[in-house]
């Protein structure tokens, strides 16, 4: 279902039970260690490290399917366009089309990156409660608020964000068999034909916003200031453990990079 997109998969796996704010650096160090990465098969044995996080957290292989299926296409073009517009050795012809040897190692490591960021991407937010995960974001950006920086506020539009993709999308399905089945048609790349579509969508996204404001000032919200939690936040053996790994593994490929990359 497209509705699954960012949504939360409970579980008491290993993975699950980490806390979220070693989860979003391992997820930050794991970013970077793919975006060093010198070579497309580098960043793909880079990228495998997500495999055993996987299998730990016992994400279903169909679960992660549906994630990552909406962005086959978008992969399948960013390596075509590396593949045929980098200039070097020309290794294959197809048609005006000429594809080089270099090509094919850029196109390997764009869609590396973007395919095992996505799939780490889609992990965090399977693995980590919505709530858990803005608490831990909040806890990261704490720092900053001596700078200015509204940790409180952009941890709860983190929050709102997650909630909502996948109630949005549900709606865009809903509407989507509504409209069909009153004889409207979405095929084509026409404009008018997703109006059906997009103007209930926004009407229905403008109405739950206006909604969740009047119940956040009904409810005097005034942002994280004197705020309180029922679970406070506490590093595991596990942690330190899991955080020690992707250090490594980040560290490892900024090596490999600055050793034999160019």
């Amino acid at each position: 279902m497209v509705s699954e997109l960012g949504q939360y998969v409970p579980g008491t796996s290993s993975i699950h039970n980490l806390d979220p704010r070693v989860k979003l650096l391992g997820l930050l160090l794991y970013g970077i260690a793919l975006l060093t990465a010198p070579t497309g098969i580098a960043a793909s044995l880079t990228g495998a490290a997500i495999l055993p996080v996987i299998i730990l957290a016992g994400l279903a292989p169909a679960f992660i399917w549906r994630q990552l299926r909406p962005l086959i296409v978008f992969l399948v073009i960013i390596f075509i366009l590396q593949a045929s517009f980098t200039p070097g050795e020309v290794v294959a012809v197809v048609g005006p089309v000429r594809i080089t040897r270099e090509g094919l190692d850029y196109g390997l490591l764009g869609l590396a990156r973007v395919f095992f960021l996505v799939l780490a991407a889609a992990v965090l937010t399977a693995t980590t409660d919505p709530l858990a995960l803005a608490d831990g974001l909040e806890r990261l950006l704490r720092p900053g608020q001596r700078l200015g920086l509204p940790a409180a506020e952009l941890a709860l539009m983190l929050t709102l964000a997650l909630r909502f993709v996948p109630t949005l999308l549900e709606e865009a399905e809903r509407i989507m068999r509504a409209q069909v089945a009153r004889g409207a048609t979405f095929q084509g790349s026409r404009i008018k034909n997703l109006m059906p579509l997009v103007i209930p969508l926004f009407v229905s996204a403008f109405r739950r916003a206006e909604g969740l404001a009047e119940a956040m000032e009904a409810r005097a919200y005034q942002g994280g200031k004197g705020r309180t939690r029922m679970r406070e936040l506490h590093f595991k053996a596990a942690d330190y453990i899991f955080l020690l790994l992707a250090g490594l593994l980040a560290a490892g490929s900024a090596y490999f990079r600055l050793r034999f990359g160019s």
